[in-house]
């Protein structure tokens, strides 16, 4: 009689689904006895990087996940404390031959990996990390002297050129020991977080195909035209099942592959191909944030390092609330705390606002995204505030200073994403939207006036940039 195979772990990290899953699909080829495990962060009531709305999302997605393993006789086991810890205690416990993951694009992610690595040489345990949330890694994509780039455009033509990956399909079955002991999934009350904003998206690997089916027959096609107008529904709204992990990369490209070979007109080819860049601008920041890391706690660009900025004080919660007499922007501000979701086009506007209007250090911005968004992606949403900022990787260039006024009127122009979100300006007229009160008196009783001069306070930057710049020669 042979004896039964040895199990192996599958971590589940930021690859929350079973279809199309290189770890999961590797661990069930070698042995049907895969153990599944989650292991749930240990911060407790307040984090410079996640929030109640990405916790929310992710408790959702844990949930979907466990349903969707038991559909191949798995099980998902909730374990708590400090990773590498509770693996190799899991290996013990199991007697797991093998650990299996797919790899984290963030640094605090990789110094866990390089520590498990480690863990398991000492205890004689196999540990396979695999790239998959990208679909090239940082080190494919290269200038011909085997330099990273650092500009977009030249990166794209390389990232375009290179041939994609296919997704794969289901682990045929799985057999998880029932007799293993698990937490209960982990709620918002695991890291004392109070409830999540009411228009968080749903989770779920089966809601993430949905969106990407709509993606699919309503908006690609029309994506370049709409894509920046925020009151319509242009945008592909998959950021959030990327970042979790509820759809693949490989199932996304391969999808918008197919329309784009279906397309009969420009406008749709136009459209997908768009799309497709901003799949590479995604995997660009990622290649910056692993290339050079110290972007998490200074500019990209030294020639920037060392800026002076304003201290935060009352202009800054203005500008967090929706409160600061710029109606593109407060609108922008408070779609982000009524969802969880920002447009893209408002990320640039609310950021380049905060950094060349207030004059407010970038930093503090980017941690406040990443407390609220749902989609909250730490190399794209720095990439994003160091691109407003002027101090990034390919960035706008310090003397490109939006005027939040005419990106209302040319954005916006019939100010229904204005009145979506500010229902005290229902009633004023479209062109009021677009311009600075010229009598001095606020839009509506209740909406306060413009907190700053958009002309002088871009002077003010220039000077600031001009003199920073001057002193470093």
């Amino acid at each position: 009689m042979s004896s039964p195979p040895h199990p192996v772990i599958h971590w589940f990290r930021r690859d929350l689904r079973i279809s199309d899953n290189p770890a999961l699909l590797a661990a069930a080829r070698a042995t049907p006895c895969v153990v599944p495990v989650y292991i749930p962060s240990t911060w407790n009531h307040s984090h410079a990087w996640t929030g109640p709305n990405r916790q929310s999302f992710l408790c959702q997605s844990l949930g979907s996940l466990s349903r969707n393993l038991e559909t191949r006789g798995g099980r998902l086991i909730f374990r708590s404390g400090k990773a590498v810890e509770i693996l190799m205690a899991l290996a013990q416990e199991v007697g797991a031959q093998a650990i299996y993951y797919n790899q984290d694009p963030d640094p605090f992610g990789k110094s866990v990996e390089i520590e498990l690595e480690k863990a398991c040489i000492q205890h004689g345990i196999e540990c396979h990390g695999f790239h998959e949330v990208t679909l090239h890694g940082p080190s494919e994509v290269l200038t011909q002297a085997g330099d990273p780039y650092r500009v977009f455009t030249p990166y794209s033509k390389n990232w375009l050129s290179l041939e994609k990956p296919l997704p794969e399909g289901l682990p045929a079955s799985l057999d998880t020991p029932q007799h293993l002991r698990s937490e209960s999934a982990p709620q918002l009350k695991h890291w004392s977080l109070q409830a999540a904003a009411s228009g968080v998206l749903e989770g779920g690997e089966r809601a993430a195909h949905d969106r990407l089916k709509t993606a699919l027959a309503e908006r690609l096609s029309l994506y370049q035209g709409q894509r920046d107008t925020p009151s319509v529904a242009g945008t592909s709204r998959l950021s959030q099942d990327l970042r979790f992990g509820l759809i693949s990369i490989r199932k996304v490209y391969a999808e918008a592959a197919k329309a784009l070979s279906r397309a009969r007109s420009k406008t749709s080819t136009g459209s997908i191909e768009t799309f497709i860049k901003e799949l590479a601008w995604r995997e660009f920041y990622m290649a910056i944030l692993h290339h050079f890391p110290h972007v998490l706690e200074e500019e990209f660009n030294p020639d920037w390092r060392g800026l002076p900025w304003d201290e935060p004080g009352e202009k800054f919660e203005a500008w967090k609330a929706g409160r600061t007499g710029f109606p593109i922007v407060d609108a922008g501000m408070r779609e982000l705390r009524e969802t969880g979701f920002m447009h893209n086009r408002l990320r640039m506007i609310t950021a380049m606002f905060l950094t060349k209007d207030l004059h407010h250090d970038w930093r503090w911005g980017e941690s406040y995204f990443m407390q609220l968004l749902t989609d909250g992606e730490i190399a794209s949403n720095n990439g994003g505030w160091q691109w407003s900022a002027g101090t990034g990787a390919d960035a706008a260039p310090y003397f490109r200073i939006q005027n939040p006024w005419s990106q209302s009127a040319r954005h916006d122009p019939r100010g229904e994403y204005i009145r979506r979100w500010i229902p005290e300006l229902k009633e004023v007229p479209t062109a009021r939207l677009h311009e600075p009160p010229s009598d001095g008196r606020p839009l509506a009783a209740d909406y306060p006036l413009p907190c700053v001069e958009h002309s002088k306070e871009r002077d003010r930057t220039l000077a600031i940039f001009k003199k920073h710049k001057e002193s470093r020669r």
